[in-house]
Order: structure tokens, then sequence, then C-alpha cells
């Protein structure tokens, strides 16, 4: 029996709830910006969910040798480049449907990467998936009068660092536990970040009752608790149907932003994000028809 008809329905089902609760996480670090600075923001908020996380993970990680934990909070380091874009780009983003679309691009981006840096062979879907996705993008671009926001920049650095991320993570860390690694890298990140804040930003606070709530929602919800779920449900299956599942961020937090700030997309924003994620799918479609495999029957069934 395959490795994907092993693993459980419950895992689907967090995963389900991961990507729901990823996709709140923009709304509510869109809300919290407005009366934070981003560095400070994302500082405070991952150092906090670190530390919540430190609870579940310090049995492991005392145990762990100190060449583990110094190769855990290197990469970090790197962790933190990747959230700092992708902050910066979240405060200049007028829509965050388009934003949460680029940046899935950092799913395509992980086998090309790999290709650079490591001289692994991508799977021939990759190469289908690549030019699709680069029209996609364009596209975007196009729909802000032929040239690049800021946004959109910093949205594709943070997806490139990410996809950075991931190989380095498969590699320098592979034999370390989930838990305790995720705990390093996000008080990592808060420390380096939140030091960053107070060294370059001189934004004021406005916090309000409403803006601590949606800080609050940020640490509680969408890092402890959505690292937390995710981490338990990739421990029930396979990376590979992991990632299928985890692409529908994008799309529920284009749901998501629509409902809650009333964005609606152009034409051309619509084919461009539907291109990319139409670019995803090929990427993975060895597993994308895994998964629809094996939910047809249950489905029929019902």
């Amino acid at each position: 029996m395959s490795t994907i008809k092993q693993a459980p329905w419950q895992a689907d089902a967090l995963l389900l709830l991961v990507t729901v609760v990823a996709a709140g996480g923009w709304i509510f670090s869109k809300e919290a910006l407005a009366g934070m600075p981003p560095l400070l923001f994302i500082g405070t908020r991952f150092l906090l969910a670190g530390i919540i996380l430190l609870g579940f993970a310090w049995p492991t990680l005392r145990r762990l040798p100190a060449r583990r934990i110094r190769r855990g909070v290197l990469v970090g380091f790197l962790f933190s480049a990747a959230i700092a874009f992708w902050i910066l780009g979240l405060q200049y983003s007028t829509h965050l449907g388009e934003s949460a679309f680029i940046h899935s691009l950092g799913i395509l981006l992980v086998p090309i990467v790999a290709r650079l840096l490591f001289g692994d062979r991508p799977p021939r879907t990759t190469w289908v998936a690549l030019p699709v996705a680069l029209f996609g993008f364009a596209l975007l671009s196009l729909n802000a009068g032929f040239r690049l926001e800021a946004s959109q920049l910093f949205m594709v650095c943070s997806a490139l660092c990410f996809a950075v991320l991931i190989n380095v993570n498969t590699r320098v860390v592979r034999n370390m536990p989930a838990l305790p690694l995720t705990t390093l890298q996000l008080i990592s990140v808060g420390s380096v970040l939140t030091c960053l804040s107070l060294l370059f930003e001189h934004q004021p606070l406005a916090l309000s009752t409403s803006i601590l709530g949606w800080f609050m929602a940020s640490v509680l919800f969408a890092s402890s608790l959505r690292f937390f779920l995710q981490i338990k449900a990739q421990g029930m299956t396979t990376p590979s149907h992991a990632a299928v599942i985890l692409m529908l961020e994008a799309v529920w937090t284009a749901l998501l932003a629509a409902w809650w700030f009333g964005e609606t997309m152009a034409p051309l924003q619509l084919t461009g994000c539907g291109l990319i994620f139409t670019a995803l799918l090929i990427n993975r479609w060895y597993w994308v028809r895994k998964v629809v495999v094996r939910w047809l029957p249950n489905a029929l069934q019902r």
C-alpha cells in the first residue's frame, strides 16, 4: 500500500485548517500594521509565538546536542530575511489576494533553487509550470501599468528566500525534530527582526485595543496554533502530499480579503492569479493526481 493511501483523513483535515488559519494571518497582520511598524510587529509576533512553542519543545530541545541547536538558529537567520520581505510586501500591498498568489511562487521555486544550489534535477513538470507562472506574474505586473509595484517585488524576494529556506531546512537540519526546529527558528526570527526594528524603525506606535487584539490573534492563531497544527499534520502524511493541500492558502487569502476588505480582482489580476495557481498544480501534478484518486472514491460513495 502506498504512503499516500496510508495517510489518515485527519491529516488532510488538519492541513485544510492550517491553510485557513494561515490565510487569516494575512488579515490579522494587515490590520495590526495600521498601528505598528512592520519589523516590530513581525519580530515581536514571532518572538512571543516561539516562546509559547518553547513550552512544548523544551523536553526535546534540552536533549539536543549544541551543534544541532546552532544549525537551527543559523537557518532561522535565513528565515528572518524571508519573513522580513513578506511583512514589507504586506505593508505596501493594496491587494492581499494578489500578494498571496505571488508569494505562493515559492513552492514552484523550490526545485529550481535545488538545481542551482545543490545540482538536483527538477521534475519535468517544473519546466512546464515555470513559463505558465511567469506569464501569470507578467499579467499581474501589467495590471499595475507595465511596472513592478513595491509589494510585488518584496513578495517575489520573500518567495525566493522561502524556496532557499525549504532547501536548506531539508539538508542542514534534516535529522532535527520539527517542533524544536520551528521553535528555534521562530525565536531567531523574532530576536533578529525586533533588534532591527529598534535600530532602524522610527514609526511611532499607535496601539489601541483593536490593534492589540489583531496582534494577539497573529501571535496565538496565525503563528503558534498554525505552526503547531502544521507540524502535527505533516508528521501524519508525506511532505509532497502536505504541499498540495497547503497550496490552498493563497485561495483562502483571496476569499477572506474579498470578504473582509471588499477586494475585487480586475480581469488581468484574476487571469494572472489563475495562471500562477495552475502552474502550482502542474508542478505538483503527480501528487495532485494522488490526492484526487484517493478522495474521489470516498466522494462517490457519499
